[in-house]
Protein backbone atom coordinates (compact mmCIF):
# COMPACT_ATOMS: atom_id res chain seq x y z
CA UNK A 1 0.00 0.00 0.00
CA UNK A 2 1.50 3.55 -1.13
CA UNK A 3 1.27 6.20 1.86
CA UNK A 4 2.30 9.67 2.08
CA UNK A 5 3.50 12.02 4.93
CA UNK A 6 2.16 15.61 5.05
CA UNK A 7 4.26 17.90 6.93
CA UNK A 8 3.34 21.45 8.31
CA UNK A 9 4.94 23.96 10.07
CA UNK A 10 3.32 26.75 11.76
CA UNK A 11 4.26 30.00 14.18
CA UNK A 12 1.34 31.92 15.88
CA UNK A 13 0.89 35.10 17.79
CA UNK A 14 -2.57 35.15 18.94
CA UNK A 15 -4.84 34.17 16.77
CA UNK A 16 -2.72 35.09 13.62
CA UNK A 17 -1.33 31.75 11.88
CA UNK A 18 1.58 31.39 9.08
CA UNK A 19 1.85 27.83 7.92
CA UNK A 20 4.04 26.60 5.93
CA UNK A 21 3.80 23.07 3.96
CA UNK A 22 6.17 22.11 0.72
CA UNK A 23 6.88 25.54 -0.91
CA UNK A 24 4.01 26.99 0.22
CA UNK A 25 2.54 29.35 2.99
CA UNK A 26 -1.13 29.70 4.68
CA UNK A 27 -2.13 32.59 6.52
CA UNK A 28 -5.03 31.55 9.19
CA UNK A 29 -6.77 34.59 11.17
CA UNK A 30 -9.87 35.75 12.23
CA UNK A 31 -12.09 38.83 11.40
CA UNK A 32 -11.12 41.86 13.60
CA UNK A 33 -14.86 41.14 15.59
CA UNK A 34 -13.13 37.66 16.94
CA UNK A 35 -10.03 39.06 17.94
CA UNK A 36 -8.05 39.12 14.44
CA UNK A 37 -7.01 41.57 12.06
CA UNK A 38 -8.63 39.17 9.11
CA UNK A 39 -5.01 38.91 6.92
CA UNK A 40 -6.64 35.13 6.21
CA UNK A 41 -9.73 32.76 6.09
CA UNK A 42 -10.30 31.43 9.63
CA UNK A 43 -9.86 27.83 9.84
CA UNK A 44 -13.52 26.88 9.00
CA UNK A 45 -13.22 28.52 5.88
CA UNK A 46 -9.78 26.72 4.74
CA UNK A 47 -11.57 24.04 5.78
CA UNK A 48 -14.62 24.36 3.50
CA UNK A 49 -12.02 25.76 0.60
CA UNK A 50 -10.24 22.48 1.26
CA UNK A 51 -13.23 20.38 0.64
CA UNK A 52 -13.70 22.63 -2.99
CA UNK A 53 -10.46 22.15 -3.87
CA UNK A 54 -10.18 18.52 -2.73
CA UNK A 55 -13.37 17.37 -4.47
CA UNK A 56 -12.61 18.89 -7.83
CA UNK A 57 -9.13 16.79 -7.88
CA UNK A 58 -10.92 13.45 -7.11
CA UNK A 59 -13.21 14.59 -9.74
CA UNK A 60 -10.86 15.11 -12.37
CA UNK A 61 -9.04 12.02 -11.78
CA UNK A 62 -12.20 9.86 -11.74
CA UNK A 63 -13.40 12.09 -15.16
CA UNK A 64 -10.35 10.85 -16.21
CA UNK A 65 -11.12 6.75 -15.09
CA UNK A 66 -14.44 6.89 -16.37
CA UNK A 67 -13.93 8.84 -19.74
CA UNK A 68 -16.25 12.14 -18.09
CA UNK A 69 -15.60 15.18 -20.42
CA UNK A 70 -15.14 17.12 -17.62
CA UNK A 71 -14.36 20.65 -18.54
CA UNK A 72 -14.88 22.67 -14.98
CA UNK A 73 -16.61 22.76 -11.58
CA UNK A 74 -18.24 25.96 -9.81
CA UNK A 75 -18.42 25.46 -6.24
CA UNK A 76 -20.77 27.49 -3.50
CA UNK A 77 -20.35 25.72 -0.45
CA UNK A 78 -22.19 26.81 3.29
CA UNK A 79 -21.28 25.20 6.45
CA UNK A 80 -22.83 26.18 10.01
CA UNK A 81 -21.18 25.76 13.25
CA UNK A 82 -22.94 25.91 16.54
CA UNK A 83 -20.67 28.89 18.32
CA UNK A 84 -21.25 27.66 21.62
CA UNK A 85 -19.31 24.40 20.79
CA UNK A 86 -16.30 26.94 20.24
CA UNK A 87 -17.10 28.43 23.45
CA UNK A 88 -16.64 25.49 25.74
CA UNK A 89 -20.18 24.30 25.88
CA UNK A 90 -19.75 20.75 26.76
CA UNK A 91 -22.95 19.31 24.89
CA UNK A 92 -22.62 21.52 21.39
CA UNK A 93 -19.78 20.15 19.04
CA UNK A 94 -17.31 22.68 18.37
CA UNK A 95 -17.67 21.61 14.08
CA UNK A 96 -19.84 21.46 11.84
CA UNK A 97 -23.48 20.62 12.05
CA UNK A 98 -24.26 21.04 8.30
CA UNK A 99 -22.33 21.33 5.35
CA UNK A 100 -24.37 21.87 2.16
CA UNK A 101 -22.73 21.79 -1.69
CA UNK A 102 -23.51 23.10 -4.74
CA UNK A 103 -21.76 22.27 -7.84
CA UNK A 104 -22.08 23.69 -11.22
CA UNK A 105 -20.47 21.09 -13.54
CA UNK A 106 -19.52 22.25 -16.84
CA UNK A 107 -19.49 19.13 -19.45
CA UNK A 108 -21.47 18.16 -22.36
CA UNK A 109 -22.49 14.88 -20.66
CA UNK A 110 -26.21 13.77 -19.34
CA UNK A 111 -27.15 14.69 -15.92
CA UNK A 112 -27.08 10.87 -15.09
CA UNK A 113 -23.33 10.96 -15.42
CA UNK A 114 -23.09 13.96 -13.65
CA UNK A 115 -24.62 12.02 -11.26
CA UNK A 116 -22.20 9.23 -11.19
CA UNK A 117 -19.23 11.44 -11.29
CA UNK A 118 -20.28 12.93 -8.02
CA UNK A 119 -21.28 9.62 -6.10
CA UNK A 120 -17.78 8.41 -7.32
CA UNK A 121 -16.06 11.66 -6.27
CA UNK A 122 -17.79 12.23 -2.73
CA UNK A 123 -16.31 8.34 -1.80
CA UNK A 124 -12.98 8.61 -2.82
CA UNK A 125 -12.38 12.77 -1.84
CA UNK A 126 -10.38 12.92 1.52
CA UNK A 127 -11.88 15.84 3.23
CA UNK A 128 -15.22 14.79 2.16
CA UNK A 129 -14.94 11.50 4.19
CA UNK A 130 -13.44 13.26 6.96
CA UNK A 131 -16.28 15.20 7.52
CA UNK A 132 -18.97 12.52 6.87
CA UNK A 133 -17.01 10.21 9.39
CA UNK A 134 -17.71 13.19 12.07
CA UNK A 135 -20.90 12.81 11.74
CA UNK A 136 -21.88 15.90 9.78
CA UNK A 137 -24.40 16.38 7.57
CA UNK A 138 -23.85 16.74 4.02
CA UNK A 139 -25.60 18.29 1.84
CA UNK A 140 -24.77 17.44 -2.11
CA UNK A 141 -26.20 18.70 -5.03
CA UNK A 142 -24.39 18.81 -8.25
CA UNK A 143 -25.71 20.00 -11.62
CA UNK A 144 -24.71 20.02 -14.95
CA UNK A 145 -23.98 24.11 -15.76
CA UNK A 146 -26.30 25.64 -18.40
CA UNK A 147 -25.01 26.13 -21.89
CA UNK A 148 -24.13 29.64 -23.08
Amino acid sequence: MAKISIKVSAQSEGVYTEARTGNHQVIIDEPVAAGGQDRGPNPLQLVLSALAGCESIIANMVAKEIDFDLQGIEFEIHGEVDLRGLKGDPSVRPYFETVTINAKVKTDETPERVQELQEKTDVRCPVYTMLDAAGVDIQTSWVKAKQG
